[in-house]
């Protein structure tokens, strides 16, 4: 058998990875449980109606975290500045370039995983100084620790990288650790997050712009093959409603999503609604409406666009922990979840799609404004998985330059990974610049 450079820990109870290749032929082999995280109180009570204690699924990830000892020989991060097409504005800021923190692992044994932390100013807790500082701290603890199984490694990790005020620098080194593993086992993550497919469809995001600007943009995507148009709203409601008419006219057979990022009250959220409804438009989702402690009218806008118009309303800011989604499927506040790994980490995504598939919420999983480098990741995430209703990967498509070599394959809207091991996609490291 070919060495993979990894000690496998093979449990008592059990005879499981006995070679890379036996896991890379027969995914389903590894089969795992998960436990959901514990809850107390109302929470438990509500949950425990709909949530079994645990799951059995398979993930062959989940084997990793007990059975891989990982030994961390280089660790480090470098700033990832990419420029944009455009200035990316949302209701709640304005982005003109990216400002990224990038991180390289390299295993005992030579595989290399890397990982991304995106910067996206009023959205992440982190700047990129405080995520540069963060990432060289988790860097320096992995190289002077010992081996340890991933799991540990990972819950360590969680500990120097905690909630969400780090979770995004979190989510970068998270990344790093587990492509690296990946790699080093030779299976691509598409296949170690549950091996569903090998391909995901995204959306298309319109920033907020004039109506000229947005029929131009939604004339283009048209041709290149997208079904699906995510437009920003939320600063003003008239304005919003002109650039909708203008790309329906020039795109009118596109699906919409909204995302208002925080930007109405509920009196402004359901009167978009209803202005829509008059031109006989329904998106089919509703982007998180109001500010992300206004559950109150979070749940307000939900009942209302379910109920008198059919639209679906996702939670995208208001969910960035478990908590927030025992507190969503308490009150009934929304349908659909939004993750997004910088929010609350790898680990942390993987705890919340459980909890909210078990209470009968939809998924979405989007991102802040990544390279290919984390959209790559999270791409391999959702295609594993296969549970994905809405798919708002396209970030990568709205930079000027690409930093990223080889990963996926794009064509339109589509999204490939043909790559063998890993995510696929890596940096030139001495080229990044300081």
């Amino acid at each position: 058998m070919e060495s993979t450079g990894l000690c496998l820990r093979s449990p008592s109870h059990t005879s499981l990875l006995c070679s890379a290749r036996l896991f890379t032929q027969n995914p389903n082999r590894f089969q795992i449980s998960w436990c959901f995280a514990k809850k107390s109180g109302a929470s438990a009570k509500k949950m425990a109606a709909t949530t079994p204690a645990a799951t059995t699924t398979s993930f062959g990830f989940k084997n990793l975290l007990e059975t891989v000892l990982v030994d961390v020989q280089k660790a480090e991060n470098r700033p990832l500045n990419v420029p944009l097409i455009a200035p990316f504005t949302i209701a709640s800021s304005r982005l003109d370039k990216v400002e990224n923190v990038a991180i390289r692992v390299e295993l005992s044994n030579g595989s290399v995983g890397w990982g991304e932390a995106p910067i996206l100013p009023f959205v992440t807790a982190e700047d990129q100084p405080t995520a540069m500082a963060k990432a060289a701290e988790a860097c320096q603890f992995l190289r002077r620790t010992p081996a340890l199984t991933l799991g540990s490694m990972l819950g360590e990790i969680a500990g120097i990288l905690p909630g969400h005020e780090f979770a995004s620098v979190r989510a970068g080194v998270e990344m790093a650790l587990i492509d690296a593993v990946a790699n080093s086992i030779r299976v691509p993550l598409w296949r170690l997050f549950g091996g569903a497919s090998n391909t995901i469809a995204t959306d298309i995001t319109i920033p907020i712009v004039c109506p000229t600007e947005a029929a131009k943009l939604a004339s283009k995507y048209r041709k290149e093959g997208f079904k699906t148009l995510k437009l920003k709203v939320g600063k003003n409601l008239n304005a919003d409603i002109e650039v909708l008419q203008a790309i329906r006219v020039a795109h009118p057979e596109s699906v919409f999503i909204l995302d208002a990022n925080e930007g109405y009250n509920p009196k402004k959220a359901v009167e978009v609604l209803e202005k829509l409804h008059e031109m006989g438009v329904t998106p089919v989702l509703f982007e998180q409406p109001v500010h992300r402690d206004d559950w109150e009218g979070l749940g307000y806008v939900s009942n209302i666009a379910r109920d008198r118009y059919g639209v679906s309303v996702a939670a995208d800011e208001s969910c960035r922990s478990l908590d927030d989604v025992y507190r969503i499927v308490e009150g009934n506040l929304a349908n659909v979840i939004n993750i997004k790994l910088s929010k609350v980490g790898v680990m942390g995504a993987l705890n919340i799609i459980e909890v909210a598939k078990a209470a009968g919420l939809n998924l979405m999983i989007g991102g802040m404004v990544e390279t290919r480098l984390a959209m790559g990741f999270a791409g391999h995430l959702a295609a594993g998985l296969g549970c994905f209703k809405f798919i708002d990967l396209d970030t990568p498509l709205l930079l000027s330059e690409d930093p990223v070599l080889e990963g996926y394959e794009v064509s339109g809207a589509t999204y490939k990974f043909t790559n063998a091991r890993g995510q696929g996609g890596f940096l030139h490291w001495d080229n990044i610049a300081w």
